[in-house]
């Protein structure tokens, strides 16, 4: 392995590829966090393929075509390696924790391998694989460092995500995340109010709480001193609703079997709690949760979905589903079909059942031949886009407040549109025709022209403007970073993309 570096009379440059959920997004902030800590400075090309001193790949391996994508892309990566002396290849996340050495005996172009429980060692493992001209393999069995207390660049000026814990104690059949991410461990509520705080308070309007199974929190803090308390998700939810000038508070994939009346409340009379759910089904089938290990059955969520809807009419609920788990009937699939028309989620997260080694379905007989998991996998493709058009259409004619979002609108320079998000998630694509400015970061309102399966449309101009100081963030080219400050917390400080020239 060549230790000279990219010749250049600037910074050395990184790029950080994600692949997978959420958690790799959180995770990539702080990879990115330390990589500038350490002196790096962005490498302002999108191309996955382009040279950078350091090209670091967060993978998942929730999924087998993960598994795919990312040594496929290795391969590639090889030749631009040949051809840029001193570039550094690095691999984190999922895949990492779970393959280890395997990685570098795929890949032998690879410089450092490193888990998810110790994402904070990456740049020691950087310098040392230069040092010592070899790769460096570092996989930890158990958390170094939470992850929110670790350097971070954020990647956007209106919206953040905030992390409340990591790790999982559920034991789905088909899930490969608790051996690879671990135990959940819960981060205090004062660190986690705190931060968010902090971001509130220079100009982040949207916070998103991050856990693998967020409505399990408190009963796993890392703390062994304090006491579990079983509605600490509800007062979290509350305490951070309290802050002024948080508008939009969500959070991500609480499991159905634990999911309580308390939360459902908390939502409802917390202003700033988005009318937004997202709620795993999985499987409609009981007999299919069962041996998915889910400790729910289809009764007790749509008991969930009845109740969320009683206080919260408006609430759109999205859900993740499974198709083809190993033993699957007709008669499964259809009790899932069933459930998805009874409930009538907005969107839906579909996959088609992978088997994962080292989980327990993997070893299950009955595995579900390819073509059947196909012709399901359509038929529930269609079901859903059916009803997501149908409840889009329902709100043409009402008026809608919007966060304006960078990134949204694939074909908006085409089309002349800007594009947002509702309070409830909604995608919208909207005509802007006044003089006035409108910035990602700021909020309009809009009345909705038109529907389709996957967004909005509101092409009749906005009703009004509300400048913001994420959208002056975001016109001035400034980012937030979060720095560490005591034990569990970062406090979040600016600096502007000239600071980086």
């Amino acid at each position: 392995m060549p230790n000279n570096t990219l010749q250049h009379a600037e910074a050395p440059t990184y790029r950080v590829v994600t692949y997978g959920c959420q958690m790799n997004v959180h995770d990539s902030e702080r990879i990115a966090g330390l990589l500038e800590e350490a002196g790096y400075v962005p490498d302002p090309r999108t191309d996955t393929l382009a040279p950078a001193d350091v090209v670091v790949f967060n993978t998942c391996a929730v999924r087998e075509n993960a598994d795919n994508r990312l040594y496929g892309t290795l391969g590639h990566m090889a030749s631009v390696k040949s051809a840029n002396p001193g570039m550094q290849l690095a691999v984190g996340g999922c895949m990492a924790q779970k393959d280890k050495d395997a990685v570098v005996a795929r890949a032998p172009w690879v410089d450092v391998v490193f888990g998810t429980h110790n994402v904070g060692s990456l740049p020691a493992l950087l310098k040392r694989a230069r040092h010592n001209a070899t790769a460096q393999v570092e996989i930890e069995e158990s958390l170094i460092t939470f992850p929110s207390n670790l350097p971070t660049r954020r990647d956007s000026a209106y919206s953040a995500w905030v992390s409340i814990s990591v790790g999982c104690n559920n034991t789905c059949t088909y899930c490969i995340v608790p051996s690879l991410r671990g135990k959940e461990i819960d981060r205090p509520p004062a660190d986690i109010v705190a931060e968010v705080q902090s971001l509130v308070d220079e100009g982040i309007q949207e916070i998103t709480l991050l856990g693998q199974n967020v409505n399990s929190y408190g009963m796993s803090f890392a703390d062994s001193q304090r006491p579990r308390n079983r509605q600490a998700f509800s007062e979290l939810l509350r305490a951070c609703g309290e802050i002024p000038g948080l508008e939009r508070l969500k959070f991500t994939s609480p499991h159905p079997a634990q999911f309580t009346e308390d939360v459902v409340l908390a939502m409802a009379e917390t202003p700033a709690v988005c009318p937004q759910l997202h709620m795993p089904l999985q499987s409609g089938s009981d007999r299919i949760l069962r041996s998915m290990r889910r400790s729910y059955r289809q009764q007790r969520f749509l008991n969930i979905v009845d109740n969320v809807r009683h206080y919260m009419p408006d609430a759109a609920i999205t859900t993740d589903i499974i198709v083809g788990f190993p033993g699957e009937t007709e008669e499964d699939f259809q009790e899932t079909l069933n459930v998805v028309e009874k409930v009538r989620f907005s969107s839906a997260y579909t996959f088609q059942y992978s088997p994962r080694p080292g989980t327990p379905a993997a070893e299950m007989e009955d595995q579900i031949p390819a073509d059947v998991v196909q012709e399901r996998y359509d038929r529930l493709i269609a079901l859903q886009e059916r009803i997501t058009l149908e409840e889009n259409q329902k709100l043409i004619g009402s008026t809608q407040e919007l966060l304006v979002t960078a990134h949204d609108g694939r074909k908006n320079n085409a089309t002349h549109r800007r594009s947002g998000r509702t309070r409830c998630g909604r995608l919208v694509h909207f005509t802007h025709r006044g003089s006035e400015t409108v910035r990602p970061g700021d909020c309009v309102t809009v009345s909705i022209t038109g529907a389709a399966p996957h967004h909005l449309l509101a092409d009749n101009g906005v009703l009004s403007v509300r400048h913001t100081q994420a959208g002056d963030n975001y016109e001035a080219g400034i980012q937030p970073q979060v720095k560490p400050v005591g034990v569990g917390l970062g406090i979040p400080t600016f600096r502007t993309l000239a600071d980086e020239k």
